[in-house]
């Protein structure tokens, strides 16, 4: 369900158990959280399921699981323009990183959105680059392959950005391969905007209109990508 974008539908699913179970808990968390980074919606329920969450907490991984996602709350906040949250979100990023062990489970993840922050909250893509790299081995390490799809990404944009084209295509083109493989069809359409961003003109054009097609089917969602795909030919 959460492929498809319906983070609703399997949150309710998880809601019975997670009024005592802390994983449970902390599992609808995160899924409201990040319906949040992909419609920007949904804020006040994912706090109420954050607080249910760090109220049931533990021990430190638990602890340190829900941290993170209050950090990635604020964050999705920041950088989607409803409320700056920095501060908090690099607050509750530096007590996951205090209470996750090296090896611990959540680790990558926690790798990967301090990564996030360091892009595009500090604007330092050098710190940015080694936290994704960072998350990337423990992703590896982990067998989370679709942590992997969003790290080979970001460290594609990286190097798009640095001006390395074969790299970034190589990164983008993973990316898609494992979304793809995966059937995470809500992260499908950015994945192949990135790798349009990387391609020569035609295959950037066909690219985009491929991701433009599966925006519309999966009804706009992530909201933030339709600034950057060709406008639906039904209107233009």
């Amino acid at each position: 369900m959460r492929s498809r974008g319906c983070w609703n539908d399997a949150a309710a699913l998880l809601e019975p158990h997670s009024v005592h179970h802390a994983p449970s808990a902390l599992r609808r968390a995160a899924l409201l959280v990040e319906r949040c980074m992909f419609t920007a919606t949904g804020w006040a329920e994912a706090e109420d399921a954050l607080r249910g969450a760090e109220a049931l907490a533990s021990d430190d991984d638990e602890r340190g699981g829900a941290a993170c996602e209050r950090g990635h709350l604020a964050y999705a906040a920041t950088v989607l323009g409803v409320r700056d949250r920095a501060d908090e979100a690099r607050s509750a990023l530096g007590r996951a990183a205090a209470l996750l062990a090296p090896t611990a489970a959540g680790r990558p993840l926690l790798d990967f959105r301090r990564g996030l922050m360091a892009e595009h909250v500090a604007d330092s893509p050098d710190s940015a680059r080694a936290a994704y790299r960072r998350a990337h081995a423990g992703a590896t390490v982990q067998g989370d392959t679709l942590l992997l799809s969003f790290t080979w990404r970001h460290l594609a944009g990286l190097a798009l950005r640095d001006g390395e084209l074969a790299e970034a295509r190589h990164g983008f083109s993973e990316s898609l391969r494992i979304r793809e493989e995966l059937g995470f069809l809500v992260g499908t359409a950015p994945a192949l905007a990135a790798l349009a961003d990387a391609a020569p003109d035609a295959e950037a054009h066909r690219l985009r209109t491929e991701a433009a097609r599966l925006f519309r089917l999966m009804g706009g969602v992530p909201t933030w990508l339709a600034e950057h795909l060709p406008p639906d030919p039904v209107d233009s």
